[in-house]
């Protein structure tokens, strides 16, 4: 006997896609707006990606100033700027305090919990959310539209029963980037929305660390090491010089790490541009060029160029195998050539890392195709929110932050079309 189909299931409130941060406080702020809410989530568990970010240390925000902060959302801090007026950095630290999770700014000025661990904010969010009626439904894998119904938008999932269809008025997808597809963020959503007539941009990876050319013997010695106390450069092709100081970690196939990352978007748009990109690496930041010429031109007697340059400067180890790297033996015996490349040493950069191991994505539903809801103009009815949008920020809390902010804009405007 043929199996019989599956009835649609209807929910009269909103269902939201998508059991990230942006998902999870989307349903929140449709629970306060009393509408019954269904969220579905393609994993076993809901914030598996938000767990993942907080292993080193949950970085929820950043205390910097407010003019500062914006300014780390780059081209689309207009579209951004709104979001956080909304739900920034300060309204988001209350909020994980009336969790009962206390916070501190550390030396950075990044923000933590104080036992810097996610877990414990992501129990007491999810008790509070059931506590409110919020429905969570994991193992449910968004597979597309089918034909709305009456007004009513009706969603295909893959379920361990099968395909079912779930039909509301009010959706919010918040079904992240392309980035670590295993823990369910894997960019599939774009081409659905594409062949609905939404406006997206590629997604790119970004936080991203890039491809180098290493010799063998620099790679079997120093990969996973860091680079300490560096200072990186990278021009556009305007001429402006963007210069980060921090640390970066040498790769099997590259570079990584922080202050890589910080300068990411730009180096992958001259990639994209060119073909590749160079950045050029002050190794002695605290000395002024001079300084440095100084100290190399010193006369070393019968020391080699390493023992003088580990007397003098300070250089040593992967330093030191990072100039050995890019100059020649004659230009290492140079002083001049070794003092300018102690200041300057150019690296190129030849792509950026598979989007799949980076840390988040750019591109996404383009902020043209939505309205200052975040309400698709294409799918009335339809709201987009977290990462999955077109925008792009460092580490640092920046990104955390305007997921959060997002969500929460996405869920009022869905319980406002709702009443509407």
């Amino acid at each position: 006997m043929p199996d019989l189909p599956v009835s649609p299931i209807r929910h009269d409130g909103a269902i939201v896609i998508g059991g990230g941060p942006a998902g999870l406080m989307a349903a929140e702020m449709l629970a306060a707006q009393g509408v019954s809410v269904e969220v579905y989530d393609a994993m076993p568990s809901v914030g598996r990606k938000f767990l993942m970010a907080g292993r080193g240390g949950m970085n929820i925000t950043h205390a910097e100033a407010a003019d500062a902060f914006l300014g780390r959302y780059g081209a689309r801090v207009d579209r951004i700027a709104p979001l956080l007026e909304t739900f920034g950095a300060d309204k988001l630290r209350a909020w994980v305090h009336d969790l009962g999770i206390d916070t501190f700014v550390g030396s950075s000025g990044r923000v933590f919990p104080t036992d810097m661990k996610a877990a414990p904010l992501l129990r007491a969010w999810l008790h509070r959310l059931r506590e409110a009626g919020v429905g969570i439904h994991t193992r449910h894998r968004w597979i597309g539209f089918a034909d709305a119904v009456d007004g009513w938008h009706v969603l295909r999932f893959a379920s361990r029963d099968g395909e079912i269809e779930v039909q509301a008025r009010a959706v919010v997808l918040a079904l992240g980037g392309g980035s670590w597809a295993r823990l369910g963020s894997d960019g599939a959503w774009l081409p659905m929305l594409a062949a609905r007539g939404v406006d997206v941009a590629p997604l790119q990876p970004a936080n991203c660390g890039f491809d180098i050319a290493w010799s063998e013997l620099l790679r079997t010695r120093h990969a996973g090491e860091p680079v300490k106390a560096v200072a990186m450069d990278v021009t556009l092709d305007d001429g402006t010089t963007l210069h980060r100081q921090g640390e970066f970690v040498i790769s099997e196939s590259g570079i990584e790490g922080s202050l890589v990352y910080a300068l990411s978007a730009p180096i992958r748009d001259l990639i994209t541009a060119h073909g590749s990109a160079t950045i050029t690496l002050d190794l002695a930041p605290g000395r002024s060029a001079e300084a440095v010429a100084a100290e190399v031109a010193h006369p070393r007697g019968s020391r080699s160029v390493s023992s003088h340059l580990q007397s003098r400067l300070g250089i040593t180890g992967v330093k030191a195998s990072l100039l050995r790297e890019v100059l020649s033996k004659e230009a290492m015996h140079d002083p001049v050539a070794l003092a300018a490349a102690i200041k300057a040493l150019p690296l190129r950069l030849e792509r950026a890392r598979p989007i799949d191991e980076v840390i988040s994505t750019a591109g996404g539903v383009r902020f043209e195709a939505m309205n200052d809801q975040l309400m698709l103009t294409a799918l009335p009815g339809v709201f987009c929110a977290g990462e999955m949008l077109d925008w792009e920020a460092p580490t640092g809390g920046y990104l955390l932050t305007a997921c959060f902010a997002s969500g929460r804009v996405a869920g009022a405007g869905a319980g406002h079309y709702l009443r509407g």
